[in-house]
């Protein structure tokens, strides 16, 4: 949690000694003490608190699958990329893209050359340019 090693804890006790005295240590060791039970038994009141006011059935919630840090965007990326099948077509996808293709290109200049000879001309207003 503090990142302290047992070195650096052997001095921050020989400091403790020598700054506050071996008369008083005990008594601030004891306030540490109740501190520190204070705040355990204040944690575990909010976790019974939080667990029955959500209820049972947020007690099977796996949270660690809810954690922000195990998303990478590049494995998402990946991922995703390579879940739909292969990234390149086959040789027989694209022949039958390339007919469908070609269908409806016909079909789309069978429908534009009926639209392209009007009866009439398309009007004009001088005014306007």
């Amino acid at each position: 949690m503090f990142d302290i090693n047992g070195g650096e804890l052997l001095i921050i006790i020989v400091l403790a000694v020598v700054l506050i005295g071996p008369e008083r240590l005990p008594q601030y060791a004891a306030q540490l003490a109740r501190l520190v039970r204070r705040g355990k038994a204040f944690v575990q009141d909010a976790r019974t608190r939080v667990s029955d006011e959500l209820g049972p059935e947020f007690d099977d919630v796996d949270w660690s699958k809810l954690d922000p840090r195990q998303y990478d965007p590049r494995r998402i990326v990946r991922e995703a990329l390579l879940e739909d099948g292969p990234i390149l077509p086959g040789p027989g996808e694209r022949a039958a893209r390339a007919a469908t293709a070609r269908s409806g290109a016909a079909a789309a200049t069978a429908a534009g050359a009926a639209s392209a000879a009007p009866a009439a001309p398309a009007p004009y207003d001088d005014e306007a340019t």
